[in-house]
């Protein structure tokens, strides 16, 4: 249905018969509540009828629900309904705060500056209201000026996902301070508009508005998300050299956490040493910051030393350690954090507990894992979809997809995640009819677009099970274009399959995609090696060398009584090398002298060597 457009100069003289038609017609178009509330509102007539605003802003009937802690007889004062509103609107059910609206004006209460905010606050929440459909009450009662109020309604906007109108009535205040520009700039980045906040940030400075720590912080943590290095230096440097933000526990923690995210760990260690006072907001940056840059070791030690400065832990720390063990694969440290949050009777919430599920799987615990999940209460998607990972990574196929069906018999719908999840048990499970349903699934009932991994999963399960063509069909099918992950999933299958041909063909290609990859080209040169071209297998050695192409040499934990040690490929230098060398010695003479053959067809070997 086509939205009717209005404009201002076709609206004539009101009255009141034909504004609340008007009002009634525009069926929640905010353009239209716009032009018809500005124009209107002007009028006495018009402005001062309670009736054409309740129009304005249509009420849920079920008054009658709605119990208040006052006898109807009484006539308390408007802080109390305010209290009321402000404890309805952070409820579970945060529209009903507006019947308690209604029930204020027929009192004959007038409105406060602190009723909007809240009211506003509910709006944003429903997807059956406008918070601009409050506009007209905030203008008939002088409210329209108050910054708290407009810049309640700047906020009530951009959670509601009006951008543009927040904009509008942004730009609408001559005289925006630094708290409506933080407003519009929080707004932005709360949408994940991250470019139009920061470009807010530069048109703010140009305007000569002075910046204060709150927009400090919102602009530091929008060039972290970005992993714009460059930006964020740029505001650490304004507010350094200009003084004029305060370096207090909220800047410094909001810096941390920038340099954390933009992969400058070592900055942000530095900037967190410098900082007067720490609280666990700063803590948790820079551990979170280290688990990101895959520096799980030190996440652990940071970890520590919080805990020894009697800082408590949050919900975010507890998330990033757990990921540290998870990648570590340090099950006892992993063990210790769950027992702390216990002893610390943390409320378990779908993060953490998908990262103790996600530990617990990772370290080869799946028992523990699935205990886990069944004592998590409201289940949501997100545990759900951890949990199906967990049993994929295992191996368990059938587990896993019986896991998928129970969470759709739950009621939880799948999303992109869940089917990627369940796809890839399929590949490692060799279940190829019911990944061709899942995938069939996923496009026509779910209505679905498949992503370049989805068809990377599919040309896996595919190709591990022979199916070379179909899989090259479905490649060439692809409405988007290959990436080398979807190429390698096919010369993975070519390898195992011995379609040598093919392989070569789609080996070269995956050079020529990422020709700075080394494993590209180990893979090309094994592939060589196992239909002995001898010749093409040192030729890509040697281009290999000439265009200075050298691997990232492997890197693995263990832990060892609580201890955990960490081993790089081809690297000597742990204090008990020789030993373990010894270790290894013998445990090939045994496997020797058990008759255990190693298949070593399928492994890359060490290219460089000749």
């Amino acid at each position: 249905m086509k939205q009717e457009k209005w404009r201002v100069s076709e609206v004539r003289t009101p009255n009141y018969q034909s504004s609340e038609m008007h009002v009634w017609n525009c069926n929640h178009q905010s353009h239209t509540i716009s032009v018809i509330s500005r124009r209107f509102i002007s009028y006495r007539s018009i402005s001062h009828n309670s009736l054409c605003l309740d129009n304005l802003l249509p009420l849920p009937e079920d008054i009658a629900s709605i119990s208040l802690p006052f006898d109807q007889n009484d006539t308390p004062s408007i802080h109390r309904w305010d209290a009321i509103i402000r404890d309805i609107s952070a409820s579970s059910q945060p529209e009903k705060s507006l019947i308690v609206y209604a029930m204020m004006r027929r009192k004959g209460v007038t409105p406060s500056m602190h009723t909007f905010p809240s009211l506003l606050k509910s709006v944003s929440k429903s997807q059956n209201h406008n918070p601009y459909q409050l506009w007209p009450h905030i203008v008939k009662f002088g409210l329209n000026s108050d910054p708290f109020v407009k810049n309640s309604l700047i906020s009530a906007l951009f959670s509601s996902g009006r951008m543009e109108l927040a904009r509008q009535v942004f730009d609408e205040n001559e005289q925006a301070d630094v708290v409506s520009w933080t407003a519009l700039i929080n707004g932005y980045l709360k949408t994940g508009s991250l470019v139009e906040g920061l470009t807010c940030f530069k048109e703010m400075r140009l305007r000569g508005v002075k910046v204060d720590g709150m927009t400090v912080v919102s602009v530091l943590s929008a060039a972290g998300k970005m992993g714009n290095i460059w930006f964020g230096r740029s505001i650490h440097g304004f507010f350094m050299e200009t003084g004029r933000v305060k370096w207090d526990v909220f800047v410094g923690s909001a810096l941390v956490d920038m340099y954390s995210k933009s992969g400058c760990c070592d900055d942000a260690r530095k900037y967190f040493d410098e900082m007067p006072r720490k609280n666990v907001v700063s803590w948790s940056a820079l551990i979170a910051g280290y688990v990101q840059c895959n520096r799980f070791m030190q996440a652990l030690v940071v970890f520590q030393d919080m805990l020894m400065e009697n800082v408590r832990p949050s919900e975010f720390t507890f998330t990033s350690v757990l990921t540290a063990c998870a990648e570590m694969g340090a099950l006892v440290q992993g063990m210790w954090v769950h027992g702390y949050m216990d002893r610390c009777k943390l409320e378990m919430n779908s993060i953490v507990g998908s990262a103790l599920i996600n530990m617990y799987t990772k370290c080869g615990c799946l028992n523990e894992a699935f205990m886990v999940f069944k004592k998590l209460s409201g289940k949501d998607l997100f545990i759900w979809n951890t949990m199906i990972n967990g049993l994929a990574m295992h191996g368990d196929a059938i587990g896993s997809f019986n896991l998928f069906w129970e969470m759709l018999g739950s009621g939880i719908h799948p999303n992109e995640v869940t089917f990627l999840n369940v796809l890839s048990a399929c590949s490692h499970g060799g279940l190829v009819d019911e990944g061709r349903k899942l995938f069939a699934m996923m496009k026509h009932r779910y209505c679905m677009t498949p992503s370049v991994d989805h068809y990377s999963c599919m040309v896996d399960l595919l190709g591990r099970a022979g199916h070379l063509e179909e899989a090259r069909k479905l490649i060439k099918d692809m409405p988007i274009e290959p990436t080398a992950g979807v190429w390698g999933a096919l010369f993975g299958a070519c390898v195992i399959h011995k379609a040598y041909d093919l392989g070569e063909c789609i080996g070269k290609h995956l050079i020529k995609l990422q020709p700075n990859h080394s494993g590209r080209y180990a893979l090309l040169a094994n592939l060589y090696s196992r239909c002995q071209k001898w010749d093409s297998a040192a030729q890509i050695r040697k281009l290999m060398k000439e265009k200075g192409v050298k691997k990232t040499p492997g890197c693995s934990w263990i832990e060892v009584n609580g201890a955990i040690h960490e081993f790089i490929a081809f690297d000597g230098s742990h204090s008990e090398f020789h030993s373990l060398n010894q270790v290894m010695d013998s445990f090939i003479v045994q496997l020797t002298l058990a008759d255990y053959a190693t298949d070593c067809s399928l492994f890359a070997f060490d290219v460089d060597t000749d």
